[in-house]
């Protein structure tokens, strides 16, 4: 990988200042451009991470020369608008998640992709985390036996405000989409579709999820034990069960991170790992592998699993009855 990839942001919020530092890492990777709707912010993120490019609407940064991929860190409200706009104009686009609002809106993005021959890749993380690469190759190799359950949570205190982004309706605000996302990503990277879902939340003033529990049965015998609370924090840790050993993913397990093997009648067995980024640098990474290989979608994190990850995040809001009406569509 010779070539040195410029990168635009969109959307300048704290997430966004992870990722362009940990891009300052990247030998061949440079952040490029910026875009928020405020031309002062844009310029004083612009000016911190060292970027030629400014541009004060999301619209105008298709226009900058050069440009090789954007990394969209909006709300996820806009993720649908924002990343179609940039796939019309053929610029390959990291969007974060969740992908998008509902499965309608990921269709429409996915089309967008393939309609115009673009690549397109959620932005989950934690798919490509040495922690996560480590957890797939102890069970492919068979070390802890066939996987029967999984046991994911991830919470923490979020104060009550009705303006903030997290308890906000109109901005996609509850513990699911933000937080729940990742037990729920976790079970489908290792148990695939579930057969039965079944979830029960607290939905709280503002009419978002604030305590979400959910559980997923599987055809072969399978389960998986799902929690997300923004009402108290946990210990945001998760347990593979297998057969013939058990995979503990220590706190916190979504982001860089340490694991035990345990197995029967055997000692522990540590693994930790190095990082010298955040982590957001190793799907960054993903993304030129693929454009360099010529690739319109990652293989290890295609866009039918995000189809399916969205599919059963709708699912799971027809249990706890989450409804966001300025995107989801009634039903006859």
């Amino acid at each position: 990988m010779n070539k040195i990839y410029n990168w635009g942001i969109v959307g300048l919020g704290r997430i966004a200042h992870k990722f362009a530092a940990d891009l300052a890492k990247i030998p061949n990777a440079r952040l490029h451009a910026v875009a928020s709707r405020d031309m002062e912010r844009s310029s004083h993120f612009a000016q911190q991470y060292g970027v030629t490019h400014v541009f004060g609407t999301y619209e105008d940064m298709v226009h900058c020369p050069e440009l090789d991929a954007v990394y969209i860190a909006t709300p996820h409200v806009s993720h649908c608008i924002n990343a179609v706009y940039y796939l019309q104009h053929r610029i390959p686009v990291l969007c974060e998640k969740p992908f998008a609002m509902n499965v309608g809106e990921v269709e429409q993005m996915i089309a967008a992709a393939r309609e115009h021959g673009t690549f397109l890749m959620e932005a989950i993380w934690t798919r490509f985390l040495p922690l996560t690469l480590k957890t797939l190759d102890i069970i492919n190799s068979g070390q802890i036996g066939k996987v029967l359950s999984v046991k994911a949570d991830f919470g923490f205190r979020a104060p009550l405000n009705p303006e903030d982004r997290i308890y906000n309706r109109d901005l996609g605000g509850g513990a699911l989409l933000d937080i729940g996302i990742y037990p729920v990503f976790l079970s489908l990277l290792l148990l695939g579709k579930p057969s039965d879902i079944k979830a029960l939340a607290h939905i709280g003033s503002t009419g978002v999820d604030e305590d979400t529990a959910i559980n997923f049965r599987y055809a072969d015998g399978a389960m998986a034990h799902l929690h997300a609370t923004i009402r108290t924090g946990t210990k945001t840790e998760a347990f593979i069960f297998g057969e013939m050993g058990t995979i503990h993913l220590h706190s916190r397990w979504h982001e860089p991170s340490s694991m035990t093997l345990l197995r029967e009648n055997e000692r522990p067995e540590f693994f930790g790992f190095e990082y010298t980024t955040t982590g957001y640098s190793y799907e960054a990474e993903e993304v030129m592998r693929c454009l360099d290989q010529g690739w319109k979608e990652s293989p290890d994190l295609p866009l039918s699993f995000s189809l399916l990850l969205m599919e059963t995040l709708d699912a799971i809001r027809g249990e706890i009855g989450l409804v966001y009406p300025n995107h989801d569509q009634p039903k006859d």
